[in-house]
């Protein structure tokens, strides 16, 4: 074999080839596809070596997006999609694991696995939505009716506050202090000439606060001029230089980022000091109800609960998720048609955070089920609220749950954070849950005893931590190995509604009890970024319920199965009868995540009588209750098929049961249980006639992470009159008003029949 310098000729040659010559990327174009694609929006599609292929979306993201709106002419991006929301496209898949910085001007100059190296498939085919005129389509006509680019993040890096106070420094989250901007990767300090209160309310917004404060200037003054005669301080040769200054910020009050706003960050004289007899600029921000410290209630009557009108459902983080409207007593989404900034903003303030980081489009947070009930929002962007803005009614206007608006918004920087990690596992996502506790003046790391720990508890750490949601809780952790400063157990007995920010906000005991003390029994988490979601269709139970006298000599394996009232065991099999409600169930997956069961099938039970493998032993929960909530009949659904009965167009079936198949329910599709199949029904053979409350639960044990528990509850208004039946009024938990809307607690002392 031939060598050039001892290394064989052969491996020379084919590191040549693997390398390009130069650094000049490969010649690509780029279009957007898709069968219902508009202007500037679709499935990405890249020209590569002659042929038309598509890029997968893992790690795809928004800076990968706005590379690729740049190179088809657009002027920015405003959203993305996965998962082939505009249908899976054919040929190769050129792109994987694809890593732009930003600057970039092509895809091809970004990072990624090589082109054609992939291990997706089309139904992770990656989309995008841009915004702004395509260039070829531009005349100077036209010109004034280009957008503006609504972030220009390239100027503004960062924001922060800088305490100057004692107290300012010790709260959590800091509001009150001088403003501080990241330009080029140095911060630098605002002059206050000229500073208005537009300007702090755009600072706050991007802070995470919803309202500006008013600052007393006159004392800061005076600390000021103090600093300024002190020798010892460096403050008189620092204002000096302009490069610490920026000379003059002027915003409207509306803009979602700093960016938008003008800066001028030296003055235009040169020469010039950048801020002469002026001091930085000082502002003053009020949180929102959930980041202001609880204080304690007074004894008296007590003001009841604003109903809120706005809402966010299915998001990973704190102020983010799909936007829903409570309109004539009953929650629906929002059309994304007309989508933006601006009215993103409106709601993010509403709900009592700051402006938006992003208003996102196409269901990118999850569809919804039930009523759309707003379409082509338009706000100004001082709008108290998203009903002050002027919109549609999106009854007529063609939208679908595919289309429904989302925001990501900005919240405040808390300690939370800082209080709690997860130690011992395999990633950054898992691990034995460790928080820092006081303890006396100073503050110390334990763990969590984990009886009673459960999903509740862990979606709590999860969103503290940042990490989206909870997809395991375990009790046991013997096979992570927790940090010895944190082997002592600081928290018991921890019951979390699952809406709290901080695991300390919980109920827990208040001397620690862990009669199984810490070690191999302390909690631990598996945390996950997307989650399923499921929800029952009301209007399809409402219309299929029917009752039917069914002879015993066709309920045996029922019978075995526990389907049937206990008054059953009693009676002379194979004759008589039991009268039993029937109704079909479909239920949707509306998470971004597969619903699979919690085991494999290898756990699976087999029932010999049906024949037939349960995944999950109680899946759905029926219960018949009277109006004050006493049970009278009860029924249980065992998993033994999970698949995906129907998708919506563009989404293929992924899960079967023929065969032995795997089970689960695809993001986006939903499973049927019919009508007529053993199970699906209430015996109701001892059940007097008169009014009642039908009750449908989905996971109710929550053995399946999901991303909301809330919308698993259905009732309906059921009437008896000892012949017929009906069923009226069904809805979901979450789907109406406060007047309806039953809490958490209520659900579990129904199930348990305590009310």
């Amino acid at each position: 074999m031939l060598s050039v310098a001892g290394y064989p000729l052969i491996l020379f040659l084919l590191v040549c080839q693997a390398v390009p010559g130069g650094t000049q990327p490969p010649r690509i174009e780029l279009r957007l596809m898709g069968p219902r694609s508009q202007e500037g929006e679709g499935r990405l599609e890249v020209l590569y070596n002659g042929q038309w292929g598509t890029v997968c979306d893992d790690d795809f993201n928004m800076v990968a997006a706005s590379v690729a709106c740049r190179e088809l002419g657009y002027e920015a991006a405003v959203n993305w999609a996965h998962s082939a929301k505009y249908g899976p496209g054919e040929g190769p898949i050129w792109l994987d694991n694809l890593r732009c910085s930003g600057p970039e001007s092509s895809l091809a100059e970004c990072e990624s696995n090589g082109w054609g190296v992939s291990d997706c498939t089309h139904n992770e085919d990656s989309g995008v939505v841009c915004t702004g005129l395509h260039r070829r389509q531009r005349n100077p006509a036209a010109q004034g009716l280009v957008p503006r680019i609504q972030h220009q993040g390239w100027k503004v890096e960062e924001v922060r506050i800088k305490p100057v106070l004692a107290r300012a420094k010790l709260s959590s989250p800091i509001t009150e202090g001088a403003v501080e901007v990241k330009l080029h990767g140095r911060w630098r300090q605002v002059c206050d000439a000229g500073w208005t209160r537009n300007n702090t309310r755009v600072i706050c917004g991007m802070l995470g606060f919803p309202h500006e404060g008013r600052v007393a200037t006159g004392f800061y003054r005076k600390l000021w001029n103090q600093k300024l005669k002190d020798p010892r301080s460096s403050l008189r040769s620092l204002i000096s230089k302009n490069t610490f200054w920026i000379h003059r910020i002027n915003c409207q009050g509306t803009e979602a980022h700093l960016g938008e706003c003008k800066l001028h960050v030296t003055p235009k004289a040169r020469h010039r000091p950048a801020c002469p007899h002026g001091i930085h600029a000082l502002i003053s921000c009020i949180p929102g109800p959930e980041f202001q410290p609880k204080k304690a209630r007074l004894p008296g009557p007590t003001q009841p609960k604003k109903q809120p009108q706005v809402r966010l459902r299915a998001g990973a983080q704190v102020g983010e998720g799909r936007v829903e409207v409570l309109l004539n007593g009953q929650w629906g989404t929002v059309c994304d048609d007309g989508w933006d900034l601006t009215a993103a903003s409106v709601v993010c303030r509403q709900l009592g955070y700051g402006t938006a980081q992003e208003a996102l489009l196409g269901a990118q947070l999850g569809q919804g089920l039930g009523p759309i009930h707003l379409t082509r929002v338009k706000c100004r962007g001082y709008e108290r609220s998203l009903a002050e803005c002027r919109f549609q009614e999106a009854t007529q206007s063609g939208c679908r749950h595919e289309a429904d608006a989302a925001v990501r918004c900005n919240v405040p920087q808390t300690a939370a954070r800082q209080q709690i990690r997860l130690a011992g596992g395999r990633s950054p996502e898992e691990g034995v849950v460790e928080i820092l506790v006081p303890r006396g003046k100073t503050s110390r790391w334990g763990a969590v005893c984990g009886e009673y720990w459960g999903l509740m508890e862990a979606m709590v750490v999860c969103r503290q931590m940042g990490l989206g949601f909870a997809s395991h809780a375990l009790q046991e952790t013997w096979y992570w190995q927790g940090n010895s400063d944190a082997a002592e157990v600081v928290l018991s007995g921890v019951r979390c509604k699952g809406t709290e920010l901080s695991i300390l906000q919980c109920q827990h005991h208040g001397p620690v009890h862990c009669p199984s003390g810490g070690g191999r029994f302390a909690a631990g988490v598996t945390c996950t970024s997307s989650a399923p979601d499921l929800v029952m269709n009301a209007q399809v139970v409402q219309e299929t319920a029917y009752l039917e006298d069914r002879p015993l000599d066709m309920l045996y394996c029922a019978h075995e199965e526990g389907c049937l009232s206990a008054s059953a065991d009693h009676m002379h099999w194979p004759y008589g009868h039991r009268r039993l409600l029937r109704f079909s169930s479909q239920i949707h997956n509306l998470g971004r995540a597969d619903f699979l069961p919690k085991t494999g099938r290898h756990a699976w039970i087999w029932h010999e009588c049906h024949r037939h493998y349960h995944s999950i032993e109680v899946f759905t929960h029926y219960d018949l209750l009277t109006l004050n909530g006493s049970k009278v009949a009860e029924g249980h659904k065992a998993s033994f098929c999970l698949e995906d009965t129907n998708c919506p167009d563009g989404l293929q079936r992924r899960f079967a049961c023929a065969n032995f198949g795997e089970q689960g329910v695809t993001a986006g599709c939903w499973d049927t249980y019919r009508h007529d199949i053993d199970c699906q029904w209430v015996d109701i053979t001892d059940v007097a006639p008169g009014s009642y409350i039908f009750q449908v639960v989905v996971n109710p044990k929550h053995e399946v992470a999901e991303s909301d528990f809330s919308n698993n509850v259905l009732r309906c208004q059921c009437q008896y009159d000892g012949h017929r039946i009906w069923l009226h009024g069904c809805h979901t938990g979450d789907a109406y008003g406060a007047n309806i809307k039953w809490d958490e607690e209520a659900q579990q002392r129904l199930a348990s029949n305590l009310v």
